[in-house]
């Protein structure tokens, strides 16, 4: 079937989550929900069945400029690119992104990991981010194992405390928020809107059953030392969004956090927890310490002059 660029008000959203959840590539950011929260409105490249239905999607959420449409990477959303189902006969991204240059002046979109990119397509340009995948099949115990030995020796010390940290659920995400603000809000960039599209995606992913948020406390004052939003899809646990103080971070609660996380779900069949991160140092070996290996992913730009600059050498 024909590849279509269709426009946000042009999407039926019902076949738009259909191809989603039966894609061969899991995404859990290319939902309509996700991206409604994250992106408000986005286009897409579609190729479309005989009924209607949809067998291949590539999301172009857009920002509107004076010089045109402007493709971007929403917040809190770190991967996305060309899903396809089985029914689909086109299967090449390049295919998808020759529909998308005839309308948009520029482009910056982050691929997702399944995506295998040997070189830019003719007009982009490619470079590699990184994350880091923990698969989650194995029991908890070589899950365990396979942790740094210093994790353990903390894990460990915390268990045999007399008091020890112990990992709360909770559905109230505002206590994580203010202890992201207080302690690295301004270095992270973030402003208000992205704090309301931030608490929008964490209501979304509640009434969707993704969305699970967990806090450490101290056992006596009740301070908050940490916390952290899991989002889980299909295949995917995603290590959405985190937050911890300076007691907080001497105390390990990070580290119970993500124990606690991969302890619950060890022993699922496929489920695969992405880390959601890796391209600073000190991080990358805070993920790599869990026994998490890095997985490279694209992201490509596209800077196109409007036919009115063309002229200019």
């Amino acid at each position: 079937m024909p590849l279509r660029l269709l426009r946000h008000s042009e999407l039926n959203l019902s076949a738009w989550d259909t191809c989603v959840n039966q894609a061969e590539q899991v995404v859990p950011y290319a939902q309509n929900w996700w991206l409604q929260a994250t992106a408000g409105r986005w286009d897409a490249v579609v190729e479309i069945g005989r009924q209607g239905e949809y067998l291949a999607v590539l999301a172009l959420p857009f920002k509107r400029r004076p010089w045109g449409r402007e493709v971007y990477q929403p917040p809190f959303t770190q991967q996305l690119g060309l899903l396809t189902t089985a029914g689909s006969q086109h299967f090449q991204l390049p295919d998808y992104l020759l529909e998308m240059q005839r309308q948009y002046n520029s482009c910056y979109l982050q691929l997702h990991t399944e995506h295998e990119l040997a070189s830019a397509p003719l007009g982009f340009k490619l470079t590699e981010r990184i994350t880091y995948h923990l698969p989650l099949a194995p029991s908890y115990a070589m899950l365990h194992a396979g942790y740094a030995a210093d994790y353990r020796r903390r894990l460990r010390i915390n268990a045999e405390a007399a008091q020890p940290l112990v990992i709360i659920p909770t559905v109230d995400a505002e206590p994580l928020l203010t202890l992201f603000q207080q302690t690295k809000g301004a270095a992270a960039g973030l402003g208000r809107t992205h704090y309301a599209k931030l608490r929008q995606l964490i209501a979304a992913g509640q009434q969707h059953k993704q969305a699970t948020l967990l806090e450490v406390r101290h056992p006596e004052t009740g301070e908050l030392l940490a916390g952290a939003l899991f989002m889980l899809f299909r295949t995917r646990l995603v290590y959405l969004f985190a937050a911890a103080s300076e007691a907080g971070k001497k105390a390990s609660a990070p580290l119970l956090l993500l124990d606690a996380a991969i302890q619950q779900y060890a022993g699922t069949s496929g489920l695969v927890l992405d880390f959601e991160g890796g391209m600073i140092p000190s991080i990358a070996r805070f993920f790599a310490n869990f026994g998490a290996v890095p997985v490279p992913y694209a992201a490509l730009s596209l800077t196109q002059r409007p036919w009115y600059l063309q002229w200019i050498r």
